[in-house]
Order: structure tokens, then C-alpha cells, then sequence
């Protein structure tokens, strides 16, 4: 008998099919991953599971079953009993699945005591047991916490223990990692694995992440438009895949394990390859070091600078470097503290670093390792406890034009009572200008810039896709004619083909206009294809540092080598042994 059997699903919100007669069977223990890009119907479907359209004014059409029950036709007290002890689900957003005035350790023993009726030390035992396995250190104390003092990473991961609390037989979880690091992905990931294999849970995974499709699934369903593209055992789907768009998908994923991709030169430089074609693992030559050691001024999206590779050594053996780039931004000895007393702890310790003209510096590491306190001080949002933030050589306090930031959640950076437009003129008026037709004027051109309309200038952010909204943010932070841009975690959320447009744009501006980047992520893979320089945080302080071919190929530091190791393989047996490698999952 199949845990989960649906037969010609269909879902309409008005004119609009989002699914259009899908059909897919789950075993018991069985774990099956719908791929797609953003759009394609992944989480409607997966909410259509649980009866999650009724009332919503949604047609749903065909058949449903859950664990014996027939979704379309259970009572509302069928459900209630449905979802969360026999079927239960991690939704995508977990600040707006959390309840902000409640303890994260209280609402997960309120979701235990309704299906278990167990006594409130009981469920808040169990509370701190589930966070506890899912890797939240100091779980007793943290289950206290409420929402707002948790990371986005650590936000994640309560609502997978919520999930895991009653034990369902079937765990749907919707792109249950987007927000994690590569070194948490990988312990979820494995968390999941393993409690398929000692509870026969079946897993319905909903990810734009193929990587994380690989590492977990028996079967992949590819969505595209509401239908099934392709269907199949996961090393038969992404090993060869019998259709284009699959294809597609494939090419677009930025592999970790790969030197930038490199396309053309000139003079004694060569431009980097464009993140479409890194992505797409097309362009020229792999390049054979970096350039930026030097400080490269030419950017790994693409501009010309002090580059490097094979091809281009043998066509123009001599060489004259130029002057390395002026440094436009210098980081000294930045220390942040938070908390006072005893509860006081640095965010940031000791953190010095430089930014050229038109080079990419890539900052990776863990949640919590201290990468968005350190991009904030970077352009001013935070006031340094001890050094000091130099731009264009000279110390600065609070924010300065020259330094924009693009936030990793452009739906909460966003007004969402002010048109997109109205948005983006923010830093025209602050720098005074006040020409209404002028600042209209100059938005319509950023838009247009950034790849939207000029039209779009009315337009509020619900009325934009999540690639459409970081364009925007994008826009309004070019809006000050920066030199330097700091993007934090600035495609963490999206899909893989609107991720490398997005790299893709912003490779382009930097081209363009010479700015400099610095590019906060947790994605290893693309983190690899945009950066000169890299360098890895860990508990507020840089343990490695230099060109980024050079440190993902040959790391020093053995935290370095553990954030590599945790990244995802697109091949299953690849995937199979990394795991192994890993070890069991840690519940301590």
C-alpha cells in the first residue's frame, strides 16, 4: 500500500493552473524530490497533500491520499488529525511559520501535547530533545529563545523539529534547507536519511536545489508549469536525463568542485567567465590560479584585469602586471560584542581585511559565524565595538553612500506599502535631490538597468517573483553610485536558473561600473564561480584567506576542508559517500 497515491492533481487559483493533472505514488520509507524552478507548482502541491487549499478559494480536482486518508474528501477533524502526527510539514519561510511572541520550545511542545496529550514537562522534554537533534547547540537554554534571537539557519532547524516531533510517517518538507549552511544542510540531510531508516518515515522533498535532491531521494519528479517533465530513480534523472529541460536545470547548478570558468583575454588579462556560464559549465579555459592575490581589479564575473590562465600564457608569454587596484574598502582589527556581562559575546573578533577596485571578495562560513555582523559594519549598519571600517583609505563612522549593502531577504528589506519605485528613490532624496521628474526619471533607468521595466515603478514587491525583488534591491543600492556593494546571502533563496541570472546581473554592473563586491553567502558552489578572493569565517574570525581557486583546491585550514566535504554531489554515489564519510548523525 502506498503511503502517499495522487492521480491527476489539479489546482487552480482562478485563471491561473498552478498543477495540471499530476500523478506520483510513495512508498513507506520511500523519499521522492520534486525539482523545479520557482513557479513550476512544487509547494502547491505539497500543500494540496494536506488539505492545506481548503477555504483558500483554490479548485483542487483528482485524487489525494495520505496514509489512508482520502485528502479530498476528509472532514476538517480528519485533517487535524492528518496533519502533524501522521503527515507533517516544514514550510519555506520559517519567520512567518513561528509565532514571535512565543518561545521556539513552548510551540513545539504545544504541537506534541495536541496529538499526544502529554503533560507540559513531557512535551517541553521532548522540545529540547528534537532541537537537540537537529543541531541547536545548548538546546535547554535556546528552547527559551524566541524567534527573533535565532538565526535564519537556527530558525530552520526548529521547524524541522517541530515537524519531527510526533514522529509522522510522512515528513514533507518545502526547500527545508535554503537557509542553511553547506555544514548544517549536510547534518539535516543525514538527520533525515537516518530517521527514514529507523522509523520508515517517507519523505516528500520539495528543493530548486538539485544537489540536495541528489544527497537525499530514491526518485526525482522534474516540474515544470504544473506537469511532470520527467520521472525516475534520482542516478537515472540526473545522471542522464532524457529531457532538454532537465538538462537545463543540470547546467545551470554551480559546481564547487570546478575553477572559475574563464572566457576570452585581453592584453595580459583574461576576463572570468559570466556566471551563466559558469553555471552552465560552458565558456573558456578553467583558469589555473587567481589572479587576485595581487589584488586582480578585474573581477571573477568577467572584467578585464590581472588574470590568469594557461591559454593566455602561451599566446602572450610576457607579461607586464599592472599596479594593483586602489583598495576602496580596509576592515582593521573589527571586533562586535553583543549582550552585556556574562551573557556578552563577539559576533566579530579581530577581523581585518581589504577590498580592491572591481574585485569580488567572497565570505563564506557557518550561521552564526559572524559573515552578516561583519558585512553591517562593513557599510556602517553597525558601529564597530573595537576598530575601525576605512574607505578610500580614510576611517568611518555610521553609513556612507560609497557602501551599499543588497539584504538576503529582499520580501522583509522591502516596504510592502510603497511602491518598488518609491523604494528605490530613498537614497536619490537622501543625497537631496529634489526633482520629482528627475528622481523618476533616474528610478525608470535603474530598473531598466537591473533587467525590469520602467513600468515597474507603481509596482508593490508582492507583485514581484523573488528574483524580480532582489533585482530591485539591487537597483536601490545602486541608486547612491556606490564603489563597493555588499550582497548578503543575495541568491540563498532562490532557484538555480534565477540564481545565475541574478550572479549574472551583478556580474554585469560590476563590469560595467567597477565596483567592487563583497559576497557574503553560504552557498560554497557559487561563492567559487564569482569570487578573486575568499576568505572563511568561523566564531567571528577569518581561519582562511586568499584566491579562491586556491583555497578550494588546496585548503589549509581543517574547517575549510569540513565546509567542502559537506557541500552537495550531484551524483547519489558520490552523495552515498560523503555521508558515510560523515558518520552517523550526531544527536548530541
Amino acid at each position: 500500500m502506498s503511503l502517499v497515491h495522487v492521480t491527476e492533481l489539479t489546482v487552480e487559483f482562478g485563471d491561473l493552473r498552478a498543477v495540471d493533472g499530476l500523478s506520483f505514488t510513495l512508498a513507506p520509507g520511500a523519499a521522492l524530490a520534486l525539482v523545479g524552478e520557482s513557479g513550476s507548482g512544487k509547494s502547491t502541491v505539497a500543500s494540496a497533500l494536506l488539505g492545506l487549499h481548503r477555504g483558500t478559494g483554490a479548485r483542487v480536482s483528482g485524487s489525494v491520499g495520505v496514509a489512508g486518508v482520502d485528502v479530498q474528501q476528509a472532514s476538517d477533524d480528519e485533517l487535524r488529525r492528518l496533519r502533524g502526527a501522521k503527515a507533517a510539514m516544514v514550510f519555506q519561510d520559517p519567520l512567518s511559520s513561528l509565532d514571535p511572541y512565543y518561545a521556539i520550545g513552548d510551540q513545539i511542545a504545544e504541537v506534541y501535547r495536541v496529538h499526544t496529550r502529554v503533560s507540559r514537562r513531557t512535551a517541553r522534554a521532548r522540545a529540547v530533545e528534537v532541537l537537540d537533534r537537529v543541531g541547536i547547540p545548548d538546546a535547554v537554554r535556546r528552547s527559551r529563545s524566541r524567534p527573533h534571537e535565532f538565526s535564519g539557519g537556527m530558525r530552520q532547524r526548529a521547524l524541522i523539529a517541530m515537524a519531527l516531533a510526533c514522529e509522522p510517517e510522512l515528513l514533507i518538507a518545502d526547500e527545508p534547507t535554503t537557509a542553511l549552511d553547506v555544514t548544517v544542510q549536510a547534518q539535516i540531510l543525514d538527520l533525515l536519511h537516518a530517521l527514514r531508516q529507523e522509523t520508515g518515515m517517507g519523505l516528500l522533498l520539495v528543493t530548486h536545489d538539485v544537489g540536495v535532491a541528489a544527497e537525499s531521494v530514491d526518485d526525482v519528479l522534474v516540474m515544470r508549469h504544473g506537469r511532470t517533465v520527467e520521472h525516475g530513480p534520482v542516478g537515472t534523472v540526473l545522471g542522464a536525463p532524457a529531457q532538454a529541460y532537465t538538462r537545463e536545470l543540470l547546467a545551470a547548478v554551480p559546481r564547487v568542485d570546478a575553477p572559475r570558468v574563464t572566457s576570452g583575454a585581453s592584453g595580459a588579462g583574461v576576463s572570468g567567465g559570466s556566471a551563466v556560464g559558469a553555471s552552465g559549465g560552458s565558456g573558456g579555459g578553467a583558469s589555473g590560479g587567481s589572479g587576485a592575490s595581487g589584488g586582480s581589479g578585474g573581477g571573477a564575473f568577467g572584467a578585464s584585469g590581472e588574470g590568469h590562465s594557461a591559454v593566455a600564457a602561451e599566446a602572450a608569454p610576457e607579461v607586464v602586471l599592472e599596479p594593483a587596484p586602489e583598495v576602496v574598502l580596509e576592515a582593521v582589527g573589527l571586533r562586535r560584542e553583543f549582550g552585556r556581562g556574562k551573557r556578552a559575546f563577539a559576533a566579530v573578533d579581530g577581523v581585518s581585511l581589504t577590498v580592491r577596485r572591481g574585485e569580488t571578495l567572497g565570505v563564506v562560513g557557518e550561521s552564526g559565524s559572524g559573515k552578516t555582523t561583519l558585512g553591517r559594519m562593513l557599510v556602517g549598519l553597525l558601529e564597530p565595538t573595537a576598530g575601525q571600517v576605512r574607505h578610500d583609505g580614510h576611517a568611518r563612522v555610521g553609513v556612507n553612500p560609497a557602501v551599499q549593502m543588497v539584504f538576503q531577504d529582499p520580501v522583509s528589506s522591502l516596504n510592502p506599502r510603497r511602491s518598488v519605485g518609491e523604494s528605490i528613490a530613498d537614497p536619490l532624496r537622501a543625497r537631496g535631490e529634489r526633482d520629482e521628474q528627475r528622481i523618476r526619471g533616474r528610478v525608470r533607468e535603474l530598473l531598466e538597468r537591473v533587467g525590469l521595466e520602467g513600468a515597474h515603478y507603481d509596482r508593490y514587491p508582492h507583485e514581484f517573483s523573488g528574483g524580480q525583488r532582489q533585482r530591485v534591491g539591487i537597483a536601490r543600492a545602486l541608486a547612491a553610485d556606490p564603489r563597493v556593494i555588499v550582497c548578503d546571502e543575495p541568491v540563498s533563496a532562490l532557484d538555480v536558473t534565477t540564481q545565475a541570472q541574478v550572479v549574472a546581473l551583478l556580474g554585469e554592473l560590476q563590469r560595467e561600473l567597477g565596483l567592487a563586491l563583497v559576497f557574503v553567502a553560504h552557498d560554497l558552489a557559487v561563492v567559487r564561480q564569482v569570487s578573486d578572493r575568499v576568505a572563511v569565517m568561523r566564531r567571528g574570525r577569518i581561519v582562511e584567506e586568499g584566491p579562491a581557486d586556491e583555497v578550494y583546491d588546496s585548503p589549509r585550514d581543517a574547517y575549510t576542508k569540513q565546509l567542502l566535504t559537506a557541500v552537495p554531489a550531484l551524483d547519489p554515489e558520490i552523495a552515498a559517500r560523503r555521508r558515510a564519510e560523515r558518520g552517523a548523525v550526531a544527536v548530541s
